[in-house]
Protein backbone atom coordinates (compact mmCIF):
# COMPACT_ATOMS: atom_id res chain seq x y z
CA UNK A 1 0.00 0.00 0.00
CA UNK A 2 1.69 3.15 -1.26
CA UNK A 3 -0.92 5.53 0.08
CA UNK A 4 -2.28 6.19 -3.41
CA UNK A 5 -5.73 5.53 -4.77
CA UNK A 6 -4.78 2.46 -6.84
CA UNK A 7 -3.33 0.30 -4.06
CA UNK A 8 -6.04 1.54 -1.68
CA UNK A 9 -8.81 0.37 -4.01
CA UNK A 10 -6.94 -2.88 -4.66
CA UNK A 11 -6.98 -3.57 -0.92
CA UNK A 12 -10.66 -2.61 -0.64
CA UNK A 13 -11.67 -4.95 -3.47
CA UNK A 14 -9.82 -7.86 -1.88
CA UNK A 15 -11.42 -7.21 1.51
CA UNK A 16 -14.88 -7.09 -0.09
CA UNK A 17 -14.15 -10.34 -1.94
CA UNK A 18 -13.68 -12.02 1.44
CA UNK A 19 -9.91 -12.35 1.48
CA UNK A 20 -7.88 -12.05 4.68
CA UNK A 21 -5.88 -8.92 3.83
CA UNK A 22 -2.79 -7.42 5.47
CA UNK A 23 -1.67 -3.96 4.39
CA UNK A 24 2.09 -3.49 3.94
CA UNK A 25 3.89 -0.27 3.04
CA UNK A 26 7.54 0.13 2.15
CA UNK A 27 9.58 2.84 3.85
CA UNK A 28 12.25 3.65 1.29
CA UNK A 29 14.29 6.34 3.00
CA UNK A 30 15.49 7.41 6.43
CA UNK A 31 12.55 9.26 7.94
CA UNK A 32 14.86 11.02 10.41
CA UNK A 33 16.37 12.93 7.47
CA UNK A 34 13.03 14.42 6.44
CA UNK A 35 11.45 14.30 2.98
CA UNK A 36 13.52 17.00 1.31
CA UNK A 37 15.28 14.40 -0.84
CA UNK A 38 12.10 12.61 -1.81
CA UNK A 39 9.49 13.65 -4.34
CA UNK A 40 5.72 13.46 -4.34
CA UNK A 41 5.41 9.76 -3.51
CA UNK A 42 6.80 7.34 -0.92
CA UNK A 43 6.89 10.09 1.73
CA UNK A 44 5.91 9.86 5.37
CA UNK A 45 2.57 11.47 4.48
CA UNK A 46 1.95 8.64 2.01
CA UNK A 47 2.63 6.07 4.71
CA UNK A 48 0.12 7.86 6.94
CA UNK A 49 -2.44 7.80 4.11
CA UNK A 50 -1.91 4.06 3.69
CA UNK A 51 -2.39 3.48 7.40
CA UNK A 52 -5.60 5.53 7.45
CA UNK A 53 -7.00 3.53 4.52
CA UNK A 54 -6.09 0.26 6.21
CA UNK A 55 -7.86 1.44 9.38
CA UNK A 56 -10.95 2.37 7.35
CA UNK A 57 -10.93 -1.09 5.76
CA UNK A 58 -10.46 -2.79 9.11
CA UNK A 59 -7.22 -4.54 8.18
CA UNK A 60 -3.84 -4.58 9.95
CA UNK A 61 -1.11 -2.38 8.51
CA UNK A 62 2.65 -2.77 8.72
CA UNK A 63 5.55 -0.62 7.54
CA UNK A 64 8.59 -2.49 6.23
CA UNK A 65 11.81 -0.46 6.41
CA UNK A 66 13.65 -1.09 3.14
CA UNK A 67 15.67 2.12 3.13
CA UNK A 68 19.10 0.46 3.11
CA UNK A 69 18.12 -2.12 0.51
CA UNK A 70 16.52 0.57 -1.67
CA UNK A 71 19.68 2.69 -1.50
CA UNK A 72 21.94 -0.28 -2.22
CA UNK A 73 19.94 -1.61 -5.16
CA UNK A 74 17.72 0.98 -6.84
CA UNK A 75 19.54 4.25 -6.05
CA UNK A 76 23.03 2.79 -6.51
CA UNK A 77 22.06 1.35 -9.90
CA UNK A 78 20.50 4.69 -10.89
CA UNK A 79 23.73 6.57 -10.11
CA UNK A 80 25.96 3.94 -11.72
CA UNK A 81 23.93 3.93 -14.93
CA UNK A 82 23.82 7.72 -15.34
CA UNK A 83 27.54 7.97 -14.55
CA UNK A 84 28.12 5.42 -17.32
CA UNK A 85 26.24 7.45 -19.92
CA UNK A 86 23.07 5.35 -19.74
CA UNK A 87 19.50 6.35 -18.82
CA UNK A 88 18.07 3.96 -16.21
CA UNK A 89 14.49 3.11 -15.24
CA UNK A 90 14.52 2.81 -11.44
CA UNK A 91 10.83 1.87 -11.26
CA UNK A 92 11.43 -1.33 -13.24
CA UNK A 93 14.37 -2.28 -11.02
CA UNK A 94 12.34 -1.47 -7.90
CA UNK A 95 9.46 -3.68 -8.98
CA UNK A 96 11.56 -6.78 -9.69
CA UNK A 97 14.61 -6.37 -7.45
CA UNK A 98 12.89 -4.91 -4.40
CA UNK A 99 9.12 -4.76 -4.37
CA UNK A 100 8.11 -8.24 -5.50
CA UNK A 101 11.19 -10.12 -4.35
CA UNK A 102 11.03 -8.59 -0.86
CA UNK A 103 7.26 -8.60 -0.43
CA UNK A 104 6.97 -12.22 -1.50
CA UNK A 105 9.38 -12.98 1.35
CA UNK A 106 7.29 -10.81 3.69
CA UNK A 107 4.12 -12.59 2.56
CA UNK A 108 5.53 -15.90 3.71
CA UNK A 109 6.08 -14.38 7.15
CA UNK A 110 2.45 -13.32 7.30
CA UNK A 111 1.25 -16.69 6.03
CA UNK A 112 -0.13 -14.94 2.94
CA UNK A 113 -0.63 -16.69 -0.38
CA UNK A 114 -0.27 -13.66 -2.67
CA UNK A 115 1.08 -10.15 -2.96
CA UNK A 116 -1.36 -7.63 -4.42
CA UNK A 117 -0.45 -4.16 -5.72
CA UNK A 118 -2.21 -1.31 -7.48
CA UNK A 119 -0.41 -1.82 -10.80
CA UNK A 120 -2.37 -1.50 -14.03
CA UNK A 121 -1.49 -4.92 -15.37
CA UNK A 122 -3.07 -8.37 -15.55
CA UNK A 123 -1.89 -11.92 -14.89
CA UNK A 124 -3.44 -15.12 -16.21
CA UNK A 125 -2.51 -18.78 -15.82
CA UNK A 126 -2.92 -21.13 -18.77
CA UNK A 127 -3.95 -24.79 -18.72
CA UNK A 128 -0.32 -25.84 -18.56
CA UNK A 129 0.29 -23.84 -15.39
CA UNK A 130 2.32 -21.08 -17.08
CA UNK A 131 1.63 -17.51 -15.96
CA UNK A 132 1.19 -14.76 -18.55
CA UNK A 133 1.52 -11.00 -18.06
CA UNK A 134 -0.73 -8.54 -19.92
CA UNK A 135 -1.20 -4.80 -20.20
CA UNK A 136 -3.83 -3.20 -18.00
CA UNK A 137 -7.22 -2.57 -19.58
CA UNK A 138 -6.63 1.19 -19.29
CA UNK A 139 -3.78 1.65 -21.76
CA UNK A 140 -3.33 5.26 -20.63
CA UNK A 141 -2.25 3.99 -17.21
CA UNK A 142 -0.78 0.65 -18.25
CA UNK A 143 2.27 -0.36 -16.16
CA UNK A 144 3.07 -3.77 -17.64
CA UNK A 145 6.12 -2.18 -19.30
CA UNK A 146 7.68 -1.76 -15.84
CA UNK A 147 6.97 -5.38 -14.83
CA UNK A 148 8.72 -7.25 -17.64
CA UNK A 149 11.40 -8.61 -15.27
CA UNK A 150 8.95 -10.53 -13.07
CA UNK A 151 9.60 -14.26 -12.96
CA UNK A 152 7.16 -17.16 -13.03
CA UNK A 153 7.64 -17.60 -9.30
CA UNK A 154 6.78 -13.93 -8.67
CA UNK A 155 3.82 -13.90 -11.06
CA UNK A 156 2.45 -16.99 -9.34
CA UNK A 157 2.11 -14.90 -6.18
CA UNK A 158 1.02 -11.62 -7.85
CA UNK A 159 -2.43 -10.06 -7.90
CA UNK A 160 -3.35 -6.83 -9.71
CA UNK A 161 -6.96 -6.13 -8.66
CA UNK A 162 -7.34 -2.84 -10.58
CA UNK A 163 -5.64 -4.03 -13.76
CA UNK A 164 -8.94 -4.90 -15.37
CA UNK A 165 -10.61 -1.51 -14.95
CA UNK A 166 -10.18 2.09 -16.17
CA UNK A 167 -8.59 4.63 -13.82
CA UNK A 168 -11.79 6.68 -13.70
CA UNK A 169 -13.64 3.65 -12.31
CA UNK A 170 -10.95 3.19 -9.68
CA UNK A 171 -11.43 6.74 -8.45
CA UNK A 172 -15.20 6.31 -8.43
CA UNK A 173 -14.86 3.14 -6.35
CA UNK A 174 -12.63 4.97 -3.87
CA UNK A 175 -15.09 7.86 -3.62
CA UNK A 176 -18.05 5.53 -3.12
CA UNK A 177 -16.22 3.82 -0.26
CA UNK A 178 -15.28 7.07 1.40
CA UNK A 179 -11.54 6.57 1.02
CA UNK A 180 -9.77 9.87 1.64
CA UNK A 181 -7.32 9.23 -1.20
CA UNK A 182 -10.03 9.14 -3.88
CA UNK A 183 -8.91 12.44 -5.38
CA UNK A 184 -5.21 12.16 -4.54
CA UNK A 185 -3.12 13.11 -7.60
CA UNK A 186 -1.01 10.46 -9.30
CA UNK A 187 2.73 10.72 -8.80
CA UNK A 188 4.48 11.77 -12.01
CA UNK A 189 8.09 11.58 -10.87
CA UNK A 190 10.71 9.17 -9.59
CA UNK A 191 10.19 8.96 -5.84
CA UNK A 192 13.77 9.86 -4.85
CA UNK A 193 14.18 12.58 -7.51
CA UNK A 194 12.20 15.61 -6.26
CA UNK A 195 11.31 18.06 -9.02
CA UNK A 196 12.78 15.74 -11.64
CA UNK A 197 16.32 16.97 -10.94
CA UNK A 198 17.98 13.59 -11.41
CA UNK A 199 21.41 15.16 -12.07
CA UNK A 200 21.43 16.57 -8.53
CA UNK A 201 20.89 13.08 -7.13
CA UNK A 202 23.78 11.74 -9.19
CA UNK A 203 26.00 14.71 -8.24
CA UNK A 204 25.72 13.78 -4.56
CA UNK A 205 27.34 10.43 -5.27
CA UNK A 206 30.05 11.39 -7.78
CA UNK A 207 33.36 13.28 -7.75
CA UNK A 208 32.91 17.01 -8.25
CA UNK A 209 34.65 17.28 -11.64
CA UNK A 210 32.86 15.32 -14.34
CA UNK A 211 33.25 17.97 -17.05
CA UNK A 212 33.94 17.23 -20.70
CA UNK A 213 33.36 18.29 -24.29
CA UNK A 214 30.32 18.54 -26.53
CA UNK A 215 31.15 17.55 -30.12
CA UNK A 216 29.23 17.36 -33.39
CA UNK A 217 28.98 14.34 -35.68
CA UNK A 218 32.33 15.25 -37.27
CA UNK A 219 34.02 15.39 -33.86
CA UNK A 220 34.37 19.17 -33.80
CA UNK A 221 34.12 20.75 -30.35
CA UNK A 222 30.99 22.90 -30.06
CA UNK A 223 30.77 23.32 -26.28
CA UNK A 224 31.53 21.99 -22.80
CA UNK A 225 29.47 20.20 -20.18
CA UNK A 226 29.53 19.43 -16.44
CA UNK A 227 29.02 15.67 -16.77
CA UNK A 228 27.41 13.17 -19.13
CA UNK A 229 24.84 12.38 -16.41
CA UNK A 230 23.18 15.73 -17.21
CA UNK A 231 22.12 14.37 -20.60
CA UNK A 232 20.10 11.62 -22.22
CA UNK A 233 19.75 10.46 -25.81
CA UNK A 234 17.32 12.66 -27.75
CA UNK A 235 17.67 15.63 -25.39
CA UNK A 236 17.37 19.01 -27.10
CA UNK A 237 17.04 21.58 -24.32
CA UNK A 238 19.78 22.52 -21.92
CA UNK A 239 22.70 21.74 -24.21
CA UNK A 240 24.29 25.13 -23.66
CA UNK A 241 25.21 25.61 -27.31
CA UNK A 242 23.81 27.60 -30.22
CA UNK A 243 23.51 26.39 -33.79
CA UNK A 244 21.78 27.19 -37.06
CA UNK A 245 19.55 24.12 -36.70
CA UNK A 246 18.14 22.31 -33.65
CA UNK A 247 20.64 19.85 -32.18
CA UNK A 248 19.95 16.74 -30.13
CA UNK A 249 22.09 14.46 -27.99
CA UNK A 250 22.97 11.52 -30.24
CA UNK A 251 25.51 9.54 -28.21
CA UNK A 252 27.13 9.67 -24.76
CA UNK A 253 30.67 8.44 -24.09
CA UNK A 254 31.20 8.41 -20.32
CA UNK A 255 34.76 7.07 -20.51
CA UNK A 256 35.91 9.93 -22.75
CA UNK A 257 33.44 12.39 -21.18
CA UNK A 258 32.01 13.24 -24.60
CA UNK A 259 28.49 14.34 -25.50
CA UNK A 260 27.84 14.07 -29.23
CA UNK A 261 25.09 16.16 -30.79
CA UNK A 262 23.50 16.18 -34.22
CA UNK A 263 20.29 16.79 -36.18
CA UNK A 264 17.12 14.93 -35.30
CA UNK A 265 17.55 12.50 -38.20
CA UNK A 266 20.76 11.22 -36.56
CA UNK A 267 18.65 9.78 -33.72
CA UNK A 268 16.97 7.18 -35.92
CA UNK A 269 17.96 3.56 -35.29
CA UNK A 270 16.66 0.36 -36.81
CA UNK A 271 18.69 -2.17 -34.80
CA UNK A 272 19.94 -2.58 -31.25
CA UNK A 273 21.00 -5.26 -28.78
CA UNK A 274 19.68 -5.81 -25.26
CA UNK A 275 21.04 -7.74 -22.30
CA UNK A 276 19.68 -8.86 -18.95
CA UNK A 277 16.68 -10.24 -20.84
CA UNK A 278 13.89 -11.93 -18.89
CA UNK A 279 11.36 -14.06 -20.76
CA UNK A 280 8.14 -14.13 -18.75
CA UNK A 281 7.43 -17.77 -19.64
CA UNK A 282 10.78 -18.76 -18.13
CA UNK A 283 12.47 -19.68 -21.42
CA UNK A 284 13.29 -17.78 -24.64
CA UNK A 285 11.38 -18.31 -27.88
CA UNK A 286 12.65 -20.98 -30.26
CA UNK A 287 14.25 -18.73 -32.85
CA UNK A 288 13.27 -15.29 -34.06
CA UNK A 289 9.76 -13.96 -33.59
CA UNK A 290 7.61 -11.12 -34.90
CA UNK A 291 6.50 -8.81 -32.11
CA UNK A 292 6.05 -5.19 -31.04
CA UNK A 293 8.86 -3.65 -29.01
CA UNK A 294 8.45 -0.69 -26.64
CA UNK A 295 11.69 1.19 -25.91
CA UNK A 296 10.53 3.67 -23.26
CA UNK A 297 7.46 4.17 -21.09
CA UNK A 298 5.79 6.69 -23.41
CA UNK A 299 6.84 5.02 -26.67
CA UNK A 300 4.23 3.33 -28.85
CA UNK A 301 5.43 -0.25 -29.30
CA UNK A 302 6.66 -0.71 -32.87
CA UNK A 303 6.72 -3.78 -35.10
CA UNK A 304 10.03 -5.58 -35.05
CA UNK A 305 11.96 -8.79 -35.55
CA UNK A 306 13.26 -10.14 -32.23
CA UNK A 307 16.05 -12.70 -32.14
CA UNK A 308 17.04 -14.39 -28.86
CA UNK A 309 20.85 -14.57 -29.00
CA UNK A 310 21.34 -16.35 -25.69
CA UNK A 311 19.30 -16.95 -22.58
CA UNK A 312 19.67 -13.33 -21.42
CA UNK A 313 20.33 -11.43 -24.67
CA UNK A 314 18.34 -10.44 -27.73
CA UNK A 315 18.75 -8.52 -30.97
CA UNK A 316 15.93 -6.27 -32.19
CA UNK A 317 15.36 -4.96 -35.70
CA UNK A 318 12.47 -2.54 -36.23
CA UNK A 319 10.48 -2.51 -39.45
CA UNK A 320 10.71 1.28 -39.37
CA UNK A 321 13.61 3.16 -37.68
CA UNK A 322 12.74 4.51 -34.24
CA UNK A 323 14.03 7.72 -32.70
CA UNK A 324 16.25 7.92 -29.62
CA UNK A 325 16.92 4.27 -28.83
CA UNK A 326 18.53 4.88 -25.45
CA UNK A 327 21.05 2.66 -23.64
CA UNK A 328 19.83 1.80 -20.14
CA UNK A 329 16.15 1.96 -21.01
CA UNK A 330 13.98 -1.15 -21.08
CA UNK A 331 13.08 -2.81 -24.37
CA UNK A 332 9.88 -4.74 -23.70
CA UNK A 333 8.56 -7.31 -26.17
CA UNK A 334 4.79 -7.51 -26.69
CA UNK A 335 2.47 -9.56 -28.82
CA UNK A 336 -0.77 -7.65 -28.64
CA UNK A 337 -1.37 -6.95 -24.95
CA UNK A 338 0.86 -9.77 -23.70
CA UNK A 339 4.34 -9.12 -22.34
CA UNK A 340 6.66 -11.81 -23.68
CA UNK A 341 9.73 -10.40 -21.96
CA UNK A 342 12.25 -7.61 -22.09
CA UNK A 343 15.77 -6.48 -21.35
CA UNK A 344 18.05 -3.47 -21.07
CA UNK A 345 19.15 -1.63 -24.19
CA UNK A 346 22.91 -1.80 -24.74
Amino acid sequence: MSGGVDSSVAAALLVEAGHDVVGVSMQLHDASQGDERFGSCCTIDDLHDARRVAHALGIPHYIVNLARRFEATVVADFVREYAGGRTPIPCAHCNSDLKFSTLVEQAAGFGADCVATGHYARVARDAGGVYHLFRGVDHRKDQAYFLFALTQAQLARALFPVGGMPKDDVRRLALARGLRVADKPDSQEICFVPGGDYAAVVDRHLPADRSGLVVDLQGRVVGRHDGVHHFTIGQRKGLGISAAEPLYVVTLDAERRLVQVGPKAALDRRRFAASGVNWVSGSPPNGEIRAEVQIRSRHAAAAARVVPVAAARMDVEFDVPQSAVTPGQAAVVFQGDEVLGGGWID
